[in-house]
């Protein structure tokens, strides 16, 4: 599934000056299977782009397209699918239930589409160190620790797109490489794509492209 921006200009950011670069006001495509790092300052509309990709915005000009469908034009049936099955996210407020168990986070996200096994989430876990927490509630643990889950429960889903805000703010470089290299193995495995938003160049990953707001 290819996504498609044609002169999308989001309306709290149409009085910034945009460089002739940006995304913003301009005609992109993101190509199915490529992985891409959106590179911006703050203040751009980094997070206003995953929210834009994802449906929860659409005050906006422009047209934002999946494939050749406007995604205005879905109902929230379509969507419901759309999040289950085509694009996963990783928000930068991360939107974990503190109150309930790495577990129960991770459980409740998977039971949406059986995606994944729950000795296979336990293994993603154990990838990032983080597979001793299971029982404790999210908001017990440190905010790297949040974002490494965060990230675990993305993958908990079949999907085309992996849209990311930030995700490796709160990471150390050596996690931050882990979480990069698991999350392209799943994408390979799946043929899919992601977005990884940054506040700076980032040269720990191969990138196909990078693009700028």
């Amino acid at each position: 599934m290819d996504i498609h921006f044609e002169n999308v200009m989001p309306h709290p950011l149409a009085s910034i000056e945009h460089s002739s670069d940006s995304i913003w006001g301009s005609k992109v495509s993101l190509r199915a299977g490529h992985k891409i790092l959106l590179n911006a300052s703050s203040g751009k509309g980094k997070s206003t782009f995953a929210m834009t990709v994802f449906g929860i915005r659409t005050d906006y000009d422009g047209i934002v397209r999946y494939d050749d469908r406007d995604i205005q034009s879905f109902s929230v049936d379509e969507w419901v699918l759309i999040r289950q099955r085509k694009i996963a996210t990783v928000f930068q407020d991360l939107q974990l239930f503190h109150n309930l168990s790495v577990a129960e986070n991770l459980l409740l996200k998977n039971q949406l589409t059986d995606f994944k096994t729950e000795q296979e989430i336990k293994n993603l876990l154990a990838v990032l160190e983080i597979d001793h927490k299971w029982n404790d509630r999210c908001g017990l643990l440190s905010m790297g620790q949040q974002q490494r889950v965060a990230i675990v429960r993305a993958l908990c889903q079949p999907f085309h797109w992996l849209i990311m805000d930030e995700p490796f703010s709160h990471l150390d470089e050596r996690n931050s490489v882990r979480c990069l290299e698991m999350i392209a193995t799943e994408c390979d495995a799946q043929k899919a794509g992601f977005v990884l938003t940054s506040l700076d160049d980032d040269e720990r990953f191969p990138y196909d492209y990078e693009l700028k707001l």
